[in-house]
């Protein structure tokens, strides 16, 4: 199997040491590798897997002692591949499915269910993906690493889907000088620079920063569009009396594109064909834009105490704000003899959300029946208010498209109404006290046990005493590897589904179990796991046909919804030279029955690879995914079921070292230029992938 070849190689490797010969040295390992309370800082590690994390539980632990599936993706192996948005990280994640809604907006999907919950530095911050509000168009520049957290996080997160949790770890500064500038260019007159340089600010280094600054500006192989990013990012770290650790920082990213599309291309033509248009071809007016940006402040203060606990209290303060004037052919059924038969979407669209969150908890060993155990108990409170203004009502405009086929975007501004056609304002409390316990029986048997107090408050949802516990187990059967097994409840309210009468779905609830091996190799440069997972979901929403009191889709809930699969990993070194990221998942979705949930593949393949020769570094990578189908609105007037078949991507990378501080690096994404689509059901559009795609870049450290 796939892992169990990686594990061979690895054990070899062990076998003979595990050391690191000296000519295997490069400037990265120069850099002194630091632990905090998020986890090891994976910037200089030189390796595809992390240290120790802390996302599922507030506990500093090994992926080995976390009883539940967890995907990371280090600065190393996000530097190797040139992963420089959040997207193209996501694609090196096993099991994780990308969905691209139009040029500003993408979905990701794992274990069959969408992912709104993001974290930054284990700070709880929910998205929305209808409005986009730069969550999915995220600069990997100041960020250490990615943990992608499997199944459900009440724990820590409270509200959210059972699919994952991703969390997006910030670079921190380092105790020496150090820094470094890229320039880099690639397909589609594509320019991007990048500046990041931090270090002490005093003599003794109790004071620390670090600035990080990108600029990116690209095409694309869609007609007309273009998008110009701006990041810029700082953070303060300053070591204060009596174990004492300050930091604050803040980020900052623009998004500002041009010719925007806006819901895909219509996936029938009024024959009932599939509605084959180019790859480059832009539903989107010459007018359309999609601006979103992001500001965030934030702030802890960590104390150590003699008794080695820690407490920690995080602040975060996050603005994600858009502007969208949006116009574009994604209605109806073009008919392939004239291109008649297509109707515009135009909208606008202002708003930003603010959210502010402050979670403070406390953690450390104590004495109980002779042996020691670990406990963290914390609380925290979030307030997100969202503000919005819609037009769609233009009087008088001409939504009919004519000539389809030769659709370029020049169509007038329309002129909106003097007041907004809908206007939002909606506040979202969440508040909870959490525990958890790691009961250490025997040296080789570990128990996780705890639970989260949740509290939601929402205009159209409330709900107190909000119970969402968490077991976990983890048994040594060696040295260097486990058996585990984890159960974890989900609450998601529903605001947006309702019945006939207009009234909220009862909120998503179930459970999540999972039980599996993990094994550590290398001393611990190497994880490797292998899973099997079941979801328990009830009050699925599913289209009843009819229409609520203000004209929307009415739902019911359906009980019984029920996902397994499994899942194999493996992440690290396998040898000094030799990195490894590779992934296989199955799962499916029924609900008394038949399968459902289709729009996600049951089974995927991700393997990512890389070897250094001398100051040679190559690589290559594989994405599979197997057919995925569901059902689309189609001429007929009836829904019919679309499938996608199965299809691979390859990409390949190379870096060349010239000395210790110049280095150059290619990339490849798409080798083959594989061409392949996803389908937004909601619509029934679709949207084509990403043709082949070139980038380079040249770097010089100091």
């Amino acid at each position: 199997m796939l892992a169990a070849g990686l594990l061979l190689a690895a054990h070899a490797h062990a076998q003979d040491g595990g050391t690191t010969p000296k000519d295997d040295v490069t400037e990265l390992d120069r850099v002194v590798v630091t632990a905090n309370q998020l986890g090891t800082v994976t910037e200089g590690s030189g390796t595809y897997t992390p240290g120790t994390i802390a996302t599922a539980t507030r506990l500093v632990l090994t992926p080995r002692e976390t009883p539940q599936s967890i995907s990371v993706v280090t600065r190393q192996e996000i530097e190797d591949f040139n992963l420089n948005s959040i997207d193209s990280v996501m694609a090196h994640v096993p099991g994780l499915s990308i969905v691209t809604y139009d040029s500003e907006r993408t979905e990701y999907y794992a274990r069959g269910f969408p992912i709104n919950n993001f974290q930054y530095d284990g700070i709880p911050m929910k998205r929305d993906s209808s409005y986009s509000s730069g969550n999915t168009l995220a600069d990997m520049a100041i960020y250490d690493r990615v943990e992608v957290l499997k199944g459900a996080a009440g724990l820590l997160a409270g509200s959210g889907d059972p699919g994952a949790v991703i969390n997006l770890v910030r670079k921190k500064p380092m105790r020496q000088f150090q820094g470094h500038a890229t320039l880099g260019a690639g397909s589609w007159q594509e320019r991007r620079a990048e500046f990041d340089v931090g270090g002490p600010l005093n003599a003794d280094g109790s004071v620390r920063a670090r600035a990080v600054a990108a600029w990116d500006d690209r095409e694309s192989s869609l007609d007309r569009w273009k998008r110009r990013s701006t990041v810029f990012y700082g953070i303060l770290e300053a070591d204060l009396p009596d174990g004492t650790l300050l930091t604050v920082g803040a980020d900052a990213q623009d998004n500002d594109p041009r010719n925007s599309t806006w819901g895909g291309i219509p996936l029938f033509n009024a024959d009932g064909g599939f509605n084959a248009m180019p790859r480059a071809f832009n539903n989107g007016a010459t007018w359309s834009r999609w601006e979103q940006y992001t500001r965030t402040a934030f702030a802890t203060l960590e104390h150590g105490f003699d008794n080695e606990w820690v407490a920690k209290l995080q602040l975060n303060h996050q603005i994600n704000g858009y502007d969208a004037l949006l116009g574009a052919s994604a209605s109806g059924f073009p008919d392939p003899a004239d291109g008649e038969g297509v109707a515009l979407w135009i909208g606008q669209y202002v708003g930003e959300t603010t959210t502010d969150a402050l979670d403070l908890y406390a953690s450390g060993p104590f004495q109980l029946g002779g042996r020691r155990h670990e406990l963290v108990v914390g609380g925290s409170l979030s307030r997100r208010r969202w503000v919005g203004n819609d037009w769609w009502d233009a009087p008088g405009y001409e939504l009919a498209v004519h000539d389809y086929y030769h659709w370029r975007g020049d169509i007038p501004l329309p002129a909106w109404n003097a007041t907004p056609d809908g206007h939002s304002d909606e506040t979202t409390r969440e508040n909870g006290l959490y525990a958890a316990v790691r009961w250490n029986p025997a040296d080789t048997l570990k128990f996780i046990t705890g639970a989260r107090l949740a509290r939601y408050r929402h205009p159209v949802v409330s709900e107190s005493g909000i119970v969402l516990p968490y077991v976990g187990m983890v048994w040594d059967v060696a040295a260097t590897q486990s058996l585990y097994a984890s159960y974890t409840s989900i609450y998601s309210p529903q605001l947006w589904a309702q019945d006939a009468q207009g009234k909220p779905l009862e909120p998503l609830d179930g459970m999540n179990y999972e039980l599996g091996w993990k094994g550590a190799f290398a001393d611990g440069r190497l994880n490797a796991s292998a899973a099997y997972f079941q979801l328990d979901q009830d009050n699925y929403p599913v289209p009843t046909g009819e229409l609520t009191p203000s004209g929307s889709d009415a739902y019911r809930g359906e009980q019984g919804y029920r996902t397994r699969g499994w899942e194999l990993e493996a992440s690290g070194q396998i040898t000094p030279r030799w990195n490894v990221h590779a992934g296989y998942v199955h799962k499916t979705t029924r609900q008394q029955g038949s399968k459902v949930q289709t729009e996600s593949p049951e089974n995927q393949l991700t393997l990512y690879t890389s070897y250094r020769l001398g100051d040679f570094t190559f690589g290559g990578g594989a994405r599979w995914q197997d057919k995925t189908w569901g059902d689309a609105y189609h001429p007929s007037g009836e829904y019919v079921t679309h499938t996608i078949g199965s299809y691979w991507l390859l990409d390949a990378s190379a870096s060349w070292r010239f000395s210790d501080h110049l280095s150059a690096a290619l990339s490849v994404n798409n080798l083959l230029d594989e061409k392949y689509y996803t389908v937004f059901s909601w619509y029934s559009t679709y949207t084509w992938g990403e043709p082949r795609r070139v980038s380079a870049s040249v770097t010089y450290r100091f």
